[in-house]
């Protein structure tokens, strides 16, 4: 009788298995962060592979490859699909780059313009044609599949750069100018990736060159982008003057003073999303018109909303990454032939060491913020793929598979003979999944590796007593925010 009352449904096992998760975490997060030095993306990640249909099976919110999934039918199946993948991505990725517009120092853009423009500029540049090259290459692809999937590595994710350059032990040791630089960067640059991906999507997709070049430079440039960042500007700076108008009269409390912030970001993603708007420059933007002149910033100094957001939404979302890795499509199929554990090694490591690295290298002397040759290798190894760039792929598989932005619930099954746009969509979704993963683990564990070494750097005399708990700057890095063209700390702050 009381058995018959137990209810394991996927959804419930879901929420028990994944509450469990984080409240652990949530318990011993500031020994993981400051003692292990580990974030909880590659840890998240990692749960959710052990839950997924590829080992235990006890989580499976999505399809694991075209003929299903490797490790069968699972307590957790769902029988989600790829829109669910998308909008979670969307409003996710949404509400961390807002956040990063929030948490810039004010008027950041008008003192620091150059650094990041040369990261948004030539640096993206150079990291999409390389990994496009690689892909070409590796992967046996034409020129417009290249571009499209390289488009989707070129973003470094909010969600992975916040949950390292902030709120730990490490992220102290770190000088400002370059956290601000790179989170910058990192709340930028997903919206402008959109620009890479439509230049390959409309190469595959359109008739003639004069077609292409319309579309892309009314719909993206000009549509998706320009009026993307000044809507959400406009947006942010209206709802700054609504929200002072409103504190000073006393028509809001502190609590619903707190869950503006959060409100306003999901209205930003919306209006974006709605009006077909480049969603994340205008989630960029409207938090950096919201927060530009510092008085929000200085009104939530002590709210934990950010970090609140990162636990729960982030944290969950790469559990939900792990459990939807296709580890089917990692092997070789009729329409993607080349796509095998072994390519797929290799471009993550070529994509690593080539996509930022030599750029930031060779430009380092036009980048004002970079001052050391240590601090180049700094930002050229820091530039994790993750959850913008699933966007960007489902986004880019969408739009090959019926010409618009919703994807398929799930990739359609093709005949052989296979025409290059059917494997350009059978394609994208594989790549780019195993390189945000291999992303997610090196970049989340490269904390630990830098604490590490410095540790045994220093003379054994000038080690911490705890293991790798060294709270200096990095070899190499200088925390001179005061001087120079940087405003001093209690302004940054």
């Amino acid at each position: 009788m009381v058995w018959s009352q137990i209810e394991f449904t996927p959804a419930h096992a879901t929420y028990l298995l994944l509450s469990i998760f984080l409240i652990t975490y949530a318990l011993f997060e500031k020994f993981i962060r400051n003692r292990l030095h580990l974030s909880e993306p590659p840890i998240a990640l990692l749960i959710g592979i052990v839950l997924g249909p590829r080992l235990l099976g006890w989580i499976a919110p999505n399809y694991c490859g075209v003929n299903g999934c490797a490790g069968g039918p699972a307590i957790g199946g769902w029988e989600l699909g790829d829109n669910i993948v998308q909008e979670a991505t969307r409003v996710i990725v949404g509400i961390q780059v807002f956040a990063v517009g929030i948490e810039l120092p004010k008027f950041y853009m008008a003192r620091h313009w150059r650094s990041v423009a040369m990261l948004l500029g030539p640096v993206m540049i150079f990291g999409w044609l390389v990994c496009a090259l690689f892909v070409y290459l590796i992967f046996k692809t034409n020129v417009p599949t290249a571009l499209t999937i390289a488009a989707c590595l070129t973003p470094t994710d909010p969600v992975l750069a916040a949950s390292i350059l902030s709120h730990s032990q490490f992220s102290s040791r770190v000088p400002k100018r370059i956290k601000h630089m790179l989170s910058a960067e990192s709340g930028c640059n997903d919206g402008t990736s959109f620009p890479f991906l439509y230049a390959g999507v409309f190469w595959i997709t359109q008739s003639t060159a004069a077609d292409a070049l319309k579309d892309y430079f009314l719909i993206t440039i000009l549509w998706q982008c320009t009026l993307g960042i000044t809507v959400g500007l406009i947006l942010g700076t209206v709802f700054n003057r609504i929200l002072r108008f409103s504190t000073n009269h006393g028509f809001i409390d502190a609590p619903s003073f707190t869950a503006f912030y959060l409100l306003l970001a999901i209205l930003s993603v919306g209006i974006g999303s709605t009006l077909g708007l480049d969603d994340f420059l205008v989630a960029f933007g409207c938090g950096y018109g919201f927060a530009r002149d510092g008085w929000f910033a200085k009104k939530t100094k002590e709210s934990h909303t950010p970090q609140i957001i990162d636990l729960i939404l982030n944290s969950a979302m790469f559990v939900y990454l792990g459990a939807i890795i296709p580890w089917y499509d990692f092997q070789s199929t009729g329409l993607t032939p080349n796509v095998t554990i072994g390519r797929l090694l290799a471009f993550l490591v070529l994509v690593l060491l080539f996509r930022r690295i030599p750029a930031i290298l060779a430009l380092k002397r036009w980048i004002p913020d970079i001052r050391t040759w240590r601090e180049a290798w700094f930002c050229g190894h820091f530039g994790p793929m993750g959850l913008g760039g699933l966007f960007l792929a489902i986004e880019g598989r969408a739009l090959l598979e019926n010409g618009t932005a919703s994807p398929e619930t799930h990739p359609p099954h093709y005949r052989h003979p296979y025409t290059d746009r059917e494997k350009a969509v059978m394609t994208i979704w594989p790549v780019v999944c195993f390189v945000v993963m291999g992303s997610t683990l090196v970049h989340g564990l490269s904390v630990l590796a830098l604490s590490v070494v410095a540790h045994f750097r220093r003379p054994k005399e000038d080690r911490a007593s705890v293991f790798a708990a060294e709270t200096d700057p990095l070899d190499g890095m200088h925390h001179d925010e005061g001087n120079g063209d940087s405003e001093p700390e209690s302004e940054e702050e």
